[in-house]
């Protein structure tokens, strides 16, 4: 009955028969991934064999070097290394978002004409709450995780994951994401939620990099937060694979904000549509969007078409643009 009050939600029985078909393609697909596992990842296991040794090596030398303090560890790497990453890419699209420049990156910009330059009373607020985020409720959560992962087995185990096994978390982490971050965000639309609690997130309706994590508390924990932890406690991760999934999940959060559609990098055309459009584009892949019809409307846009991995370096807005407005 709850469910009833949503957004242009489907039908009951479409949710249960979009979920049974969720979980259809989803199992195919990890099916396909495991029987052409050794084809697809020939070359970079090579690579891999090489390089696996030098690695590990440097692994030992900082387990020896924080012997005792396997703590201290776990907090560089789950902690200070994300947030190293995040702020480092978050500034350099801040430099652009501020001055307009270099020009090359602004021609790339997705919503034409607006946020040149942002405005740095609405950017201040958006940075402390980023920080308040961070510090105030990222900060506890990770603490919280440390102890819980020690129940799965030792996050600073001696031995590092193999690359297979790490391709293999990877990829049931961007599921498990998928999957939580789908339905926690589509719920947070629900005008229950929504005006008191995900509203904030949608003040920027042409995103940028750093407001991927500006967002209500609430808001902050079930859709920022758990959605990503929640694949390294079922896999009982080692501290290598969650240091570098946190850090890949934290790039691709700020690419899918960052307003520009940048070569060679994931589009982050479907996320800014939902900016544009609060009642579409829930998901991060778009699986369950499809399954869902709630990418229906966006399908129907040119920004659709632009929705792919630029190889050059025309600029999509230029190639695929917009159709003209008409006149009133």
């Amino acid at each position: 009955m709850f469910l009833e009050g949503m957004d242009e939600l489907p039908k009951e029985g479409h949710i249960w028969a979009s979920m049974r078909k969720t979980a259809f393609i989803l199992g195919s697909g990890l099916l396909l991934l495991v029987a052409f596992w050794n084809t697809v990842t020939w070359h970079l296991q090579r690579f891999w064999g090489t390089s696996g040794y030098f690695w590990q090596a440097q692994w030992e030398r900082l387990l020896s070097r924080f012997e005792g303090k396997e703590w201290t560890l776990y907090v560089i790497g789950v902690i200070e290394v994300p947030s190293l990453v995040f702020w480092s890419f978050s500034g350099l699209l801040l430099v652009v978002d501020t001055t307009g420049k270099p020009n090359f990156i602004s021609r790339y910009r997705i919503q034409v004409g607006k946020n040149e330059p942002v405005d740095t009373k609405k950017l201040r607020q958006c940075i402390r709450t980023v920080l308040f985020n961070q510090v105030v409720i990222s900060l506890p959560m990770l603490v919280f995780l440390y102890p819980i992962l020690k129940l799965r087995g030792d996050p600073c185990h001696r031995e590092l994951p193999t690359f297979h096994w790490f391709l293999l978390e990877l990829a049931i982490f961007t599921l498990i994401e998928e999957v939580l971050f789908y339905y926690s965000h589509r719920l947070l639309h629900h005008p229950t939620f929504y005006k008191k609690i995900h509203k904030k997130h949608h003040e920027w309706t042409a995103p940028i990099g750093v407001i991927s994590l500006y967002s209500h508390p609430i808001d902050h924990v079930t859709s920022n937060m758990l959605p990503v932890m929640v694949g390294p406690i079922v896999m009982g991760s080692h501290l290598s694979s969650i240091t570098m999934w946190f850090s890949l999940a934290l790039i691709i959060t700020t690419i899918s904000h960052c307003g520009y559609h940048l070569p060679f990098l994931p589009s982050p055309e479907f996320h800014d549509y939902h900016h544009l459009e609060f009642s579409q584009c829930y998901g991060v892949l778009g699986v369950l969007d499809h399954l869902h019809g709630t990418d229906t409307m966006f399908k129907q846009t040119k920004a659709y078409e632009r929705d792919i991995l630029l190889l050059g370096f025309t600029p999509l807005s230029e190639s695929i643009p917009d159709a003209p407005k008409k006149m009133e």
